[in-house]
């Protein structure tokens, strides 16, 4: 049987961070030919040097990450706002200015969002992180309803508490305050492994996975909707 995701060419953003390395070994191994961009895309000229480098592509995995500020709600300062918006934000209809009408006149193509389920529960002291995350959740609903007509699939990967070097790097892990809150705030009980994230990201990348629209998939072991 040939892998799944043979033929297709994948373009993954901020592959050296976040969910990235995981995205890009998850689908090499299902057979596609992965793009890794490396760096933040928080100007226009960034967002256009990195889909001219990559040439045509089918697939393009929106790989967005900062630390979080932990700035109380009545002490963020314009500066900070705008930095994470620049970050998690500006890049999505950049990037869509750039990939959708070649999309649009050949009739296929996939975007999916890796996004946080800060968006759909929120986290203390991060109003500006949970903003901006929701933002990108709005975005997806909305452009994936526009987009569906012309066979492009616009979807989002909703996760906390996933194994990653970003916000869960080992030595958060190995404390025992972050266990003991693992088994208090999430109801499996752990970490959600990243190769169970980065399959879920790569079902959506295949064509048995062509029916979702604007869909947001928590990815977080139970944690929204406690």
């Amino acid at each position: 049987m040939s892998p799944v995701l043979q033929g297709k060419r994948i373009l993954v953003t901020q592959a050296e961070t976040f969910m990235g390395p995981a995205i890009c070994d998850e689908l090499t191994a299902q057979g596609a030919d992965v793009i890794r961009q490396e760096g933040a895309l928080t100007t226009p000229e960034a967002v256009i040097d990195a889909i001219d480098s990559a040439g045509d592509f089918d697939i393009l995995i929106a790989n967005l990450a900062i630390a979080a500020p932990t700035t109380p709600a009545t002490e963020v300062a314009d500066e900070e706002w705008t930095a994470v918006f620049d970050a998690l934000v500006h890049p999505l209809p950049r990037l869509a200015r750039a990939v959708l009408p070649a999309w649009e006149a050949r009739g296929s193509g996939k975007l999916i969002v890796v996004g946080s389920a800060s968006a759909l529960r929120g986290i203390n002291r991060t109003s500006t992180y949970c903003a901006a995350r929701g933002a990108q959740v709005s975005w997806v609903q909305a452009v994936g309803l526009e987009m569906a007509r012309h066979g492009i699939q616009v979807n989002c990967i909703a996760q906390n508490f996933v194994e990653n070097p970003s916000y869960f790097p080992t030595e958060v892990q190995e404390n025992p305050r972050f266990q003991e809150r693992l088994k208090r705030e999430v109801p499996l009980g752990r970490l959600v492994t990243a190769k169970e994230d980065v399959s879920l990201i790569a079902y959506l990348c295949s064509d048995v996975a062509d029916c979702f629209v604007g869909q947001v998939f928590p990815m977080c072991g139970g944690w929204v909707g406690r």
